[in-house]
């Protein structure tokens, strides 16, 4: 072995763990990111009313809208979950996982891609979330799951075979901490949305941009026939991210924060 390879191998090695080193502490901070966010959401169980006539008002103000221009999908699209046992527990698996580890996953490849992407998204995403949060602080709105009239709760049905309560996706033993009156606007149909934005602001192949507005539809239909969300919770909450997407971006704009995308060299 020559003496510059000996001293090369010391360095290249330091590197790769500095490199490793900082994924580890980037992956860490996108789980506290989404750990604060969810903290977040718990507190307005603390201090959302906890009234249901009102919420369930609102929730029922919401079908008779629905009703009133015939787009009230939740019937039927949760009777079908109902009646089909795998379709139901597919989509309970779906609803309890894919919210969180999905949206974690984006935004650690964007950050490792695109940084002045990565900042704007996750601008955006900590908006809309807040957004929501105030939503279910000063509206708290029940869920068909709890309005009686023969919707069926999916995910409490299914709790058997999962790690999540029959209080909603919360993990077995937390469910007394989920605020069951936070269905307007849905975040998971928010940040499903703000995945497929991300993909496609991204420039990725149509392919994959297909795939994301597919995951979006997916949790769409599936966070109504679990029975958890209305349609309109379901559309304010990709509005709200939609807006949350458009502050951002005038923000950086405004401020000179953006930049034209990096070349795929730059991004690794």
């Amino acid at each position: 072995m020559t003496q510059s390879s000996a001293r090369t191998m010391p360095v290249e090695t330091g590197s790769r763990s500095s490199g490793l080193l900082r994924a580890a502490s980037r992956a860490g901070f996108e789980v506290a990111l989404i750990g604060v966010l969810y903290v977040g959401y718990v507190i307005t169980r603390t201090f959302a009313s906890t009234a249901f006539a009102p919420a369930r008002g609102r929730a029922l103000d919401i079908l008779t809208f629905e009703k009133s221009w015939r787009i009230d999908i939740e019937s039927w699209l949760n009777d079908l979950f109902f009646k089909h046992e795998w379709i139901g527990i597919a989509s309970s698996y779906w609803y309890a996982t894919t919210h969180y580890f999905v949206t974690l996953a984006v935004l650690i490849w964007l950050y490792r891609r695109n940084k002045s992407q990565y900042v704007t998204a996750r601008r955006a995403i900590v908006l809309a979330s807040l957004m929501g949060l105030t939503c279910y602080l000063l509206m708290p709105t029940a869920p068909p799951r709890l309005v009686g009239g023969g919707y069926h709760d999916i995910l409490s049905m299914n709790s058997g075979i999962g790690w999540w309560s029959q209080n909603g996706s919360a993990p077995k033993g937390m469910g007394d901490i989920t605020n069951e009156l936070a269905a307007f606007p849905s975040l998971h149909a928010g940040w499903a949305l703000w995945v497929a934005i991300v993909l496609i602001r991204a420039g990725l192949p149509r392919i994959i941009q297909g795939l994301g507005v597919a995951y979006a539809a997916m949790m769409t239909v599936v966070i109504i026939g679990t029975g958890n969300h209305w349609l309109v919770d379901a559309v304010v909450g990709w509005a709200v991210v939609v807006v949350a997407f458009g502050v951002m971006i005038a923000f950086d704009r405004d401020t000179g924060h953006a930049h034209e995308p990096q070349p795929d060299s730059v991004r690794s």
